[in-house]
């Protein structure tokens, strides 16, 4: 699925120029007219980043990335005109992922979005439980010096089990997620990959 970028831009020649850009390097789009009520705009559509110029009608870009912040933790990149470091520093300390002045480098640009992403994916790849490390995307599990490796139908099911540990969770439950993350097995192949899992967890 491809990520979807919310403009927060004034300007409608620059609005198009980036809508361009963006759709041109596989990025879903959204534009937001609505600069009153841009903040509940933010919240309802839930973009996965946020192109946000500072000069922007009612509520300049840097105060409403600070209220943003109060709900939401969505990446920003502000884009603006005025190069000062007081202007780069207030935006970082408001919670912006990134800066960039215009007139922008259309490349630099889709890097700097990138490396915002790959930031936010390595975030979300680490979870923390009791005394072990979660590396979700790489399968692996760390605990003090140890680490096992976990295929990728055992990582489901410990994800599942592991965001379902205050409940019984049933075989069928187990099945669903396994289908939902396009993984087709059968009941005796989910037993499998049950005893496999005890197996590698027991002495960990």
């Amino acid at each position: 699925m491809n990520k979807k970028i919310l403009i927060v831009e004034d300007d409608s020649s620059m609005q198009e120029e980036l809508k361009g850009l963006l759709e041109n390097a596989s990025y879903d789009t959204l534009i937001l007219t609505d600069f009153l009520h841009a903040k509940e705009y933010i919240l309802k559509t839930n973009p996965d980043l946020v192109l946000l110029d500072v000069n922007i009608p009612y509520l300049n870009g840097e105060l409403l990335l600070k209220e943003l912040r109060k709900e939401s933790s969505v990446p920003v990149i502000i884009l603006t005109s005025r190069a000062s470091e007081i202007d780069e520093v207030l935006s970082i300390s408001y919670g912006a992922d990134d800066f960039i002045t215009k007139p922008y480098n259309p490349t630099i640009l889709l890097l700097r979005i990138q490396n915002v992403f790959k930031r936010v994916n390595q975030v979300k790849d680490k979870l923390k439980y009791r005394d072990l490390d979660v590396y979700q995307n790489r399968g692996v599990l760390t605990k003090d010096n140890l680490s096992i490796e976990l295929t990728k139908n055992e990582m489901i099911i410990f994800l599942y089990l592991l965001n379902n540990q205050n409940r019984i969770v049933s075989r069928d439950e187990l099945m669903s997620e396994l289908w939902n993350n396009e993984e087709y097995i059968n009941d005796n192949a989910l037993t499998v990959n049950i005893s496999r899992l005890r197996t590698k967890l027991k002495d960990f």
